[in-house]
């Protein structure tokens, strides 16, 4: 994981918010995976905030896109914002919901 990555996790009601800090890169991406499989049974939406990036590295994207899979099965709607959230968030050929704010 990138020396500097973290990321806070903030559930309210059905929803689950994810604030990223640091550079993303693929150790970064399995780790927000994981998250993502261990918090996201019971949320209605997914907000993942990307304003405190400061960058993703595309091997980072990539690895975080390739293993979305598991979310297909499950109904979540998830959120990107920020700058980068257009970055971050997967073209809707994953089959996941999925909208860039």
């Amino acid at each position: 994981m990138a020396a500097n990555f973290k990321f806070f996790i903030h559930r309210n009601s059905e929803s689950i918010h994810m604030k990223l800090f640091g550079d993303f890169d693929g150790t970064s991406a399995h780790e927000l995976v994981s998250a993502l499989k261990k918090n996201c049974g019971t949320a209605s939406k997914i907000f993942i905030h990307t304003n405190s990036l400061n960058k993703i590295h595309p091997f980072g994207r990539e690895t975080f896109l390739n293993n979305l899979d598991f979310l297909n099965d499950k109904s979540p709607l998830i959120f990107f914002t920020g700058e980068d959230a257009s970055q971050l968030a997967p073209e809707n050929k994953t089959g996941v919901k999925t909208i860039s704010c």
